[in-house]
């Protein structure tokens, strides 16, 4: 398993089951493991566990913080099974197919179709969505997991000018394939996006356009947390992708297509994680009191000074 420094962490809000959802994925998926769980005492959801764990490689948070946000499909995560790769890849992608699939929703069986021989898209019965997708040994290599920006209702059509501002504000950046929609695909217009993939910070995801009818849009339930090293870092994120001042609250942003950021230190797990209760404590008050994260505040409280 790589342990590549991974910027971008997809983060996922649960209303108490962030810890049994973990210990799932890791019963579910190959090379996959829990690898810490944080109480973050006297937040405005109370206690709340907060979960790091990683599937296939791919690092997640997750945290139990109440129901004030349902996960939803508009944003779910590719899971490739690549037979160049694993020889077991198409008995692999039943199997974990049918370990979602308990107490789970199908959104589109697991089947042969134009573009994979198989590919199914599935809901778990924690809400989180998945595309299992057996993939072309002769396309590009891609990791085993990437998350998915699906564009609907008024952000239909808008997945092109995502990807733009996206790859201009993060480095490590760059378009990969883009397919889009031909004439005739009503109620998609022609020339949005029907799939493209883009890497940024050297980790990919994908987007797609899609004009049926969704009740659903991007929410807080998924956002991606950015891993900064400097007070310079997070204010260059900050005010390239804040884009709706009522949500800016510690260190959450939204930017102007709904998507939720996290702009955080990348030494806040340290500071939560090694520090005594009276620093876990003070460090915790101080960082929900701030919009955007002042790190040299966060080292003085830390310190006590």
């Amino acid at each position: 398993m790589t342990n590549v420094k991974q910027t971008i962490v997809p983060h996922l809000w649960y209303d108490k089951q962030a810890v049994e959802a973990a210990n799932f994925y890791a019963s579910v998926f190959p090379e996959s493991k829990v690898t810490s769980v944080t109480q973050l005492h006297d937040t405005p959801s109370g206690d709340c566990d907060q979960v790091s764990f990683e599937i296939w490689g791919q690092k997640f948070m997750a945290i139990s913080a109440g129901p004030y946000f349902k996960l939803n499909p508009s944003v779910s995560f590719f899971v490739n099974f690549d037979p160049s790769r694993d020889e077991d890849a198409a008995e692999k992608i039943d199997e974990v197919w049918n370990k979602l699939s308990e107490g789970g929703q199908a959104l589109m069986p697991l089947d042969k179709y134009p573009f994979s021989e198989r590919y199914g898209w599935i809901q778990d019965k924690f809400g989180v969505s998945w595309q299992l997708m057996l993939t072309n040994p002769e396309g590009e290599e891609r990791p085993a997991i990437i998350p998915s920006f699906l564009f609907v209702g008024d952000q239909c059509g808008k997945a092109e000018e995502a990807m733009s501002l996206y790859l201009s504000v993060f480095g490590n950046s760059r378009q990969g394939t883009v397919a889009r929609y031909p004439k005739g695909s009503e109620p998609d217009r022609e020339g949005t996006i029907m799939f493209a993939d883009f890497m940024l910070e050297n980790q990919w995801f994908t987007a797609m356009d899609s004009a049926h009818e969704h009740k659903f849009s991007f929410n807080e339930a998924i956002s991606f947390m950015v891993k900064c090293d400097s007070q310079e870092e997070i204010d260059h994120y900050w005010d390239r992708l804040s884009a709706v001042p009522e949500a800016e609250q510690c260190g959450w942003l939204k930017d102007k297509f709904g998507v939720s950021w996290q702009i955080v230190p990348s030494v806040l797990d340290e500071l939560l994680g090694k520090g005594t209760p009276e620093q876990m404590e003070r460090v915790t008050k101080a960082f929900l009191q701030m919009k955007k994260f002042d790190l040299a505040a966060l080292h003085r409280v830390y310190n006590g000074e």
